[in-house]
Parts: structure tokens; C-alpha cells; sequence
């Protein structure tokens, strides 16, 4: 039987598929200008609901990805528990980076783990659709929805009884959200709002982990980035979505009860990753022999990078959901405090972004065409470092995947998957 790594690095047809005195982190500003801003964005989220609302009561198709016997059953056995004390969990997202990586590790361990995902056209669905492929080959079974169905959600809820929710639905990308703002309120407020009202209704409660971003620590010149840092200085929508977001969550375990975990990604990267980040469109356009662009901040300095190898992420991810601790409500009344984090899930060591394309000419055996531009203002950061001592003491996290390592495993499934002949370059 292939190891989960090898099941990870190559599809079944290569070159197919194209294009407790818990430790608490309440990082929120304490000025009244920060209160005033987080009202200000759980009212747009409260307008923005209520027309969700409205549409979906009127969307004839809004429940034809869960009717009939067949469906149901599907979900009870992907929901399954394997192993003593195992949990069952949904995974928003699942047909995404990160989310096929922890559905297969949770399954993998006997784990019952249900996805979500509405297959959006943000990058090459058929790259999601092959990750999908690759968790049903593995008894994963994916709901095509959106995040933003709560009739579909409540659907799930019942039927399944989720101890866990792993959130990673989001709209991703910094730069995206010059051109598609309303993406990101619909995914990362709207959406998340969303599941945090069915979960808060749910007998019993489940205990949630979401993904929020190391984006949040915005204009901030010290480093490495630690979680009792100021987060009210965004770069871009993005980042202020993501932080709405840990302001929205923190409401809801204060008064509903939920357990709630938020994790900041600090860039993720691996096999089976983003085509829109940047490691991904470098190697692409390296073995096309066209030029990359490298940008630079001010005074030509190079942008560098906290990057984090997939496993690791993952491995945080799980150890979040191990130690998440129970919710203490039920139809949406609290009947005590729950525990509320927020860790950062990163590597420690930043590498600078010409540093990073000198080790995929090396692994390519292609010498890049570089252009260097300055970095325009779109919302990027010159700079990511995480300080991941929180994640250490309360879960054990230690990354172990240095980017050279991570980027030739990364290279390796990307000519298989793609169908180059790496013997030939």
C-alpha cells in the first residue's frame, strides 16, 4: 500500500490533470478606533447576510448537491471514526492546498472527515478536481457547496454530529483583492459567519480551528512576528478580512461558547500547491523559458519570506484540532468559558524570495530570466518572520522541512504532475 507521501506527489495519471490554564492569544487592538472598526465590519457582514439569505430562499438550486438516500450515506461513512478517541470532522476547503493535505493525514490516522468545497474559479479547477479525486480514492467524500448555504450546512450538522470543523474555505491572495473585493467578504466574513452560526446552534457544539493569516500583522517592522502584537495596521483587504475575522470569532466564543483556535499561516508551500503562489508561476514559467518577476522594496531590498513545507502545516493543524478542548454550549446558549487561541504556523527561518528562485534553478537545472521591479502597492509586505513558541509549548509544533528540501520535493511532484520528463532537463 503507497505511503500518504507518495499519494500526495503523483496522481494516478501524471500529466492528466492540467491547469485548564489554557494559553490565551487575544490579539485585538484595545484603542477605540480598532472597536470602532470591528463594529463597523460585523455590520457590513450583518447587510451583507441578509441578502445572502434573501438569494439563497430564492436559489431553486440551492439543495441539489444533498438530497436523496445515496447522498446521506455517503456522508455517515466518510464521517465514520476509525481509531479510539478519533474525532469527525469537516473540513471547509477540502478540495484546496491545505485542506486535501489534512483530510488525507486525518483519515490516514482513522479519523471520520467529511469535505466542503465550491470549486470556485480563483485558479485551475482541475487541480482541485484531481485533489478531489485523490481523497475520494482515499474514502473522502466532498460536498460541492458553498461555505454561505446554511441550509446545507445544517444538512451536514445533522446528519454527521461533527465533533471538529477545520475552516479553510477563504478567498486567498493579496493582489486578487484589487480586483474581486466582494470575494472576500463573501468567503472570509460572510462565509465564516455563516458556519459559526449553524456550529453555535449545534447539539452538541463542535470545537473549530480556522485558517486566518499571518497577512494580519500588516505594516509591523518587528520581528519575528509573535501573536501579542499589535494586528490593526493591514496591508490589504485581504489581511483586514482575516482579521475581521479573529475579531468575529473571538464574539462568538465569548458568547455562544465555542472552542475556537485561529492559526496564521505564515506561506504555505508544497506539492499539490497554489498555481497563484509564487514558487508555483516561477517554476511554470522557468520550464516555459519566460521571464519571472522578482520584486523589491524600497532601497532595492529583496522581499523575503517565512516559507512553510505543507507537513508542517498540517502536523500544526492536527495538533490544534488534538488540543482544541470542547466547546461548552448547545443551541446556541453558553454554559461556561471555552478556550480560545490563536497560534502562528510557521518556520522560523525567511529566505529571501532571489534566494528561493536560486534553489528551484537548481533543482530545474534551468537558469531563470529575471526581471526585477520595485513592488508596487497592492497590499504585499516586505517582509514574514514567526515566532512559533506558542505552537511549540502548547502542541509540540517544530517544523523540520528547510526550503531546499521542501522546494525539490515540491519540483519532483510538479514534473510528474505537469508530465515532463525530468530526465531530459
Amino acid at each position: 500500500m503507497p505511503s500518504l507521501e507518495e499519494e500526495l506527489m503523483f496522481p494516478s495519471t501524471p500529466g492528466k490533470y492540467k491547469g485548564q490554564n489554557r494559553h490565551f492569544h487575544r490579539c485585538f487592538a484595545s484603542t477605540s478606533t480598532m472597536f470602532l472598526w470591528a463594529l463597523f465590519l460585523i455590520a457590513i457582514t450583518a447587510s451583507y447576510l441578509c441578502f445572502q439569505s434573501f438569494m439563497d430562499n430564492n436559489n431553486s438550486t440551492s439543495n441539489r448537491f444533498f438530497t436523496g438516500h445515496h447522498w446521506e450515506k455517503q456522508v455517515i461513512n466518510s464521517a465514520q471514526i476509525h481509531q479510539a478517541h478519533g474525532m469527525s470532522v469537516l473540513v471547509t476547503g477540502a478540495a484546496g492546498f491545505v485542506g486535501s493535505h489534512v483530510s488525507l493525514a486525518l483519515k490516514k490516522r482513522g479519523d471520520g472527515v467529511v469535505g466542503l468545497d465550491n470549486f470556485n474559479n480563483y485558479y485551475d479547477v482541475s487541480l482541485k478536481k484531481a485533489r478531489k479525486n485523490l481523497l475520494n480514492e482515499n474514502g473522502i467524500f466532498i460536498v460541492e457547496g458553498d461555505i454561505n448555504e446554511s441550509k446545507l450546512l445544517l444538512k451536514l450538522f445533522d446528519i454527521a454530529k461533527f465533533t471538529h470543523v477545520m475552516h479553510l474555505a477563504a478567498q486567498a491572495g493579496v493582489r486578487y483583492a484589487m480586483e474581486n473585493p466582494n470575494s472576500y467578504i463573501h468567503s472570509n466574513i460572510a462565509g465564516l459567519v455563516t458556519l459559526l452560526e449553524v456550529s453555535k446552534n449545534a447539539n452538541p457544539q463542535p470545537a473549530i480551528v480556522w485558517a486566518s493569516s499571518s497577512s494580519v500583522y500588516g505594516l509591523n517592522e518587528k520581528v519575528p512576528f509573535s501573536e501579542s502584537d499589535r494586528t490593526d495596521q493591514p496591508a490589504s483587504l485581504y489581511a483586514a478580512t482575516k482579521k475581521a475575522g479573529e475579531e468575529i470569532t473571538h464574539t462568538y466564543n465569548h458568547i455562544y461558547g465555542l472552542s475556537i483556535t485561529g492559526l496564521r499561516f505564515f506561506t504555505v508551500y508544497g506539492p499539490w500547491g497554489r498555481p497563484d503562489m509564487a514558487y508555483f508561476s516561477f517554476t511554470r514559467n522557468i520550464l516555459q523559458g519566460k521571464p519571472i518577476t522578482i520584486y523589491r522594496g524600497k532601497n532595492r531590498v529583496d522581499l523575503a519570506r517565512d516559507f512553510t513545507y505543507i507537513d508542517d502545516v498540517v502536523k500544526g493543524c492536527i495538533g490544534s484540532l488534538d488540543t482544541s478542548g470542547k466547546s461548552t454550549g448547545s443551541g446556541g446558549k453558553k454554559w461556561g468559558p471555552a478556550p480560545y487561541r490563536i497560534f502562528n504556523l510557521g518556520n522560523t527561518s525567511p529566505v529571501t524570495v532571489p534566494m528561493m528562485v536560486g534553489m528551484l534553478e537548481k533543482h530545474l537545472k534551468i537558469k531563470a530570466k529575471k526581471n526585477f521591479v520595485v513592488m508596487p502597492g497592492n497590499g504585499d509586505v516586505p517582509f514574514t518572520h514567526a515566532n512559533i513558541s506558542s505552537a511549540r509549548k502548547e502542541f509540540g509544533y517544530k517544523p523540520n522541512t528547510d526550503l531546499q528540501t521542501g522546494l525539490k520535493k515540491f519540483v519532483r511532484w510538479y514534473l510528474s504532475y505537469y508530465g515532463y520528463n525530468q530526465g531530459k532537463l
